[in-house]
């Protein structure tokens, strides 16, 4: 399984990570959802991921633009939710140790650079 997850992240480049606070509904296909890209982040940049929760933050979907097509990848947590900012503004850019940890639900506020923790 390790090789099928390196292969599939040598496919799909990913050099920024954004995050949209404002939730987006599930049932919300690839072109809806990249149309909400561009809504909220102006536009949708090549090995850009943009990532939207529902609103009980228990389900997220991110959409990656690899410079050729779009890529549209959901996640449930099948118990508790993300930890998902409510009031930071209308979007929050991520590293990739924020990144590791929002998908497994973890308070990814709380890891910096180099998984230092900044915050208390």
């Amino acid at each position: 399984m390790r090789d099928l997850d390196a292969r599939v992240a040598a496919l799909i480049r990913v050099d920024s990570v954004w995050l949209a606070v404002e939730p987006l509904d599930m049932r919300a296909g690839t072109e809806t959802a990249l149309a909400k890209v561009v809504n909220v982040f102006g536009s949708a940049r090549p090995h850009h991921a943009y990532l939207f929760a529902n609103r009980r933050a228990n389900r997220m979907k991110v959409l990656v633009h690899d410079g050729i097509g779009v890529w549209l990848a959901a996640r449930r947590l099948n118990t508790g939710k993300f930890v998902w900012p409510k009031d930071a503004g209308s979007t929050v850019t991520l590293t990739r140790s924020q990144l590791d940890a929002l998908v497994l639900g973890l308070p990814w506020q709380r890891i910096g650079e180099a998984g230092v923790i900044t915050v208390l």
